[in-house]
């Protein structure tokens, strides 16, 4: 027994033993001057916004960015209720109260990415408890410009709509984790920086086929002839004809991404391009002439008498004017744009031929535009196509389109006859440089023959030379265009004195470049037709496109 006790392991144990007990007592019963200055000299995780990926339009010019901001937390450890009256008038009422009674945990956002004036009001105040910390905000240099198509993100920079919803996944960069320490004096140091642990990845960028001066352009005159015709709203779309880029894509009323406040008007969050339907009226009846003449229903030298109005199965045809128009041959009932002429075109179609034909234009599916909200429109089936209801699809009534089906049909025209997808970004590149998207002219299907195509240009030249659309001329361009004015139909009838005025063009009319078209909703200051309204708009944009060198490869001689 002596010598079992005598033995060095078992002072070890004891040794050991006691260590360990000791270790435990002070972890589970800290002395309170130890736990007093380890509060003093505190460590916390605070997740912060990071780089999120660039957004840019087709010039490399940044329309999105990730920029540096200031973001203020409160530790109630430190946190003494009575210092919450100062600030009031810097932060919400609500939040000031909440900071007026005892809070229980060790952290509490403040204010998440404030301006510059507000940071320095917190920062001045010098109050115990309240910690600065660096994030990153998400920011859009040009305001509200192409504010429907970029979109926003919550204050984590998660994308909530437009591209940034769309593409969140590429543009998206985890929050990255601050390491925080606080020292005996007070200071709050981020002790992160060298944790590579915590780096934050940066986000991918999207690259579109935004042409930023002719959004500037677009806009502009857009948001002039809203208010010129105190307008309820409008839409512009510019569409490369060859390729189906889009070059600018313009919705009124419109926000500005940056300022927060502007986010909760719903109402002007709406992207009217792209998720608004409305009956096109007569932009629609190139459209029909064209499948009427690829099916020979209707030969370009045939002539049509054109009265004021004509009976059709159960209903009536009238013309938008007060007279009617005696005998017209086929072009110049595009040119004055006659309804009771298209009507006896639209009817020789029989209705199941006439419905898939529209759809092969694209009319009633959805564009495969990459954005988010996109409509498809709404086109009732053949079995629906009763009585007057033929005649009524011929002249743009009776079915719904959003702005981008139809900048999409008149680009099938302006290019020969190819319907092409519409498609409003070029390139995607995810955070680890891999391009994931990389869009290309797509070819849908052929909706004419070149033949075909080329009548329906020359005709659509004479409608700006000397028919409905004479307001879109603009001097030394030949222009090919198509004016529209529709009612809008409410609760299976149309609204008395609400109109849509639209106006849809494409230059050289030959060899197109462009395709534009304008749509102006519910004008309110007596004109109302789309030769009034939008064709003016459509001009400016023209003549403006001109002036900044846009056009000077497609002007014609003379």
């Amino acid at each position: 027994m002596t010598r079992r006790f005598g033995s060095p392991w078992f002072l070890v144990f004891i040794f050991f033993g006691v260590v360990i007990w000791r270790l435990t007592s002070l972890q589970l019963f800290p002395d309170p001057r130890v736990e007093n200055q380890s509060r003093r000299q505190y460590w916390i995780h605070v997740p912060v916004s990071t780089n999120r990926g660039f957004i840019y339009d087709r010039n490399g010019n940044a329309l999105a960015v990730s920029v540096p901001s200031f973001s203020f937390f409160l530790d109630p450890a430190f946190w003494n209720p009575s210092d919450a009256v100062h600030l009031k008038g810097i932060l919400p009422d609500s939040l000031v109260d909440t900071l007026s009674k005892p809070l229980s945990g060790r952290f509490l956002w403040l204010a998440r990415k404030v301006d510059i004036e507000t940071a320095e009001k917190i920062r001045s105040l010098k109050i115990k408890g309240i910690f600065e910390i660096e994030e990153k905000k998400r920011l859009y240099p040009s305001g509200s410009l192409l504010s429907h198509v970029l979109g926003f993100c919550d204050i984590d920079d998660k994308g909530l709509s437009g591209i940034e919803l769309m593409w969140d996944k590429a543009l998206f960069s985890p929050p990255g984790l601050r390491v925080l320490a606080k020292d005996s004096s007070g200071r709050t140091l981020d002790i992160s920086r060298n944790d590579h642990d915590h780096t934050p990845t940066e986000g991918g960028n999207v690259s579109l086929t935004i042409d930023s001066r002719i959004q500037f352009i677009v806009e502009r005159r857009l948001e002039e002839g809203i208010r010129e015709h105190s307008a309820r709203w409008g839409s512009i779309i510019c569409m490369d004809p060859q390729t189906g880029a889009i070059l600018s894509m313009a919705s009124w009323p419109t926000f500005n991404p940056n300022v927060r406040t502007d986010l909760s008007k719903t109402q002007n969050l709406l992207n009217n391009s792209i998720g608004r339907t409305y009956e096109p009226g007569s932009t629609f009846k190139p459209v029909v002439l064209g499948i009427s003449m690829e099916r020979g229903s209707v030969h370009p030298n045939e002539s049509f008498h054109c009265p004021y109005r004509i009976k059709i199965a159960d209903g009536h045809i009238s013309e938008a004017g007060k007279n009617g128009f005696g005998r017209l041959s086929v072009p110049e009932i595009l040119a004055k744009s006659s309804n009771t002429g298209m009507a006896q075109i639209g009817i020789r179609v029989k209705p199941f031929n006439m419905y898939h034909s529209v759809r092969e234009w694209g009319f009633g599916k959805p564009t495969g535009i990459e954005l988010p909200g996109a409509e498809d429109g709404l086109l009732s089936s053949p079995e629906q196509w009763r009585g007057v209801v033929p005649s009524n699809i011929a002249i743009g009534q009776g079915l719904a389109i959003t702005p981008l089906h139809l900048a999409s049909a008149i680009s099938a025209i302006a290019n020969g006859g190819n319907l092409l997808r519409p498609h409003i970004v070029s390139k995607v590149v995810d955070s680890s440089g891999n391009i994931v998207y990389n869009e290309e002219r797509q070819f849908l299907r052929t909706v004419l023959s070149p033949q075909v195509a080329l009548w329906l240009q020359r005709a659509m030249v004479d409608t700006v030379v000397k028919g409905t659309g004479r307001n879109g001329a603009v001097p030394g361009i030949s222009i090919a265009a198509k004016t529209g004015t529709a009612q809008i139909a409410e609760r299976g009838e149309y609204a008395k004195g609400r109109w849509v005025s639209s106006f849809a063009g494409f230059w050289p009319s030959s060899d197109a470049r462009y395709v534009v078209l304008v749509v102006i909703g519910e004008p309110s200051k007596g004109k109302y037709y789309g030769g009034d309204v939008a064709a003016p708009v459509f001009r400016r944009i023209v003549e403006d496109m001109e002036q900044i060198g846009l056009l000077a490869a497609v002007k014609t001689e003379g």
